[in-house]
């Protein structure tokens, strides 16, 4: 009687912890699909859906546009002197390029993104997300630049495949050099 009670309980426990396992696998194929989707909130409460796809990164709906994702701070020099830099390029290349300036700073106010947006005439779309910092996480994974790496982090795409990236201070040149080649222009 005790064995059959004992291997009763030892296939009751077997089924129990197969339904969690179940569960739990589950759960993990789905943190897989949600992983590659970030849900991005802009200073104007307007929201954009990056996905990573391959070694890339795609915004949807710019489909044939070039995006550069812009790691940056407000109080980071070289980001504000970039800010001038990648506006002049978003008006130069209007309907070809969308610019996303993804700041690291986490928990700072709208307020701050509008008042550097302003001062350093940022004129392209800032996010203040609390998915910031996950993707700029993988960005760096990506592109493997280590975890602590220089600002103004700028990485450029093209429908997923990566044209360029840059670390730290760059000239307005060179990024539109990437742009023209990567648009064929």
């Amino acid at each position: 009687m005790l064995k059959k009670s004992l291997f009763t309980l030892l296939i009751i426990i077997t089924l129990l912890s197969q339904g969690c396992f179940e569960d739990k696998n589950v759960e993990e194929a789905n943190s897989v699909i949600t992983t590659n989707e970030y849900v991005l909130t802009s200073t104007d409460n307007s929201q954009l859906i990056i996905k990573k796809e391959n070694n890339g990164f795609v915004l949807e709906g710019a489909k044939g546009k070039v995006i550069i994702l812009d790691v940056f701070a407000t109080w980071c020099p070289p980001c504000r002197a970039a800010a001038a830099h990648l506006s002049k390029l978003k008006e130069k290349y209007a309907e070809d390029l969308v610019i996303i300036g993804i700041t690291i700073e986490d928990g700072i106010e709208n307020s701050k993104l509008e008042d550097f947006k302003a001062q350093y005439e940022a004129n392209y779309t800032l996010v203040n997300s609390s998915e910031n910092r996950r993707l700029i996480n993988e960005i760096a994974l990506t592109l493997r630049v280590g975890e602590r790496f220089p600002i103004p982090l700028m990485a450029i795409y093209k429908d997923g495949v990566l044209i360029n990236h840059y670390l730290g201070a760059v000239e307005e040149e060179f990024i539109n050099s990437d742009i023209k080649n990567a648009l064929a222009k």
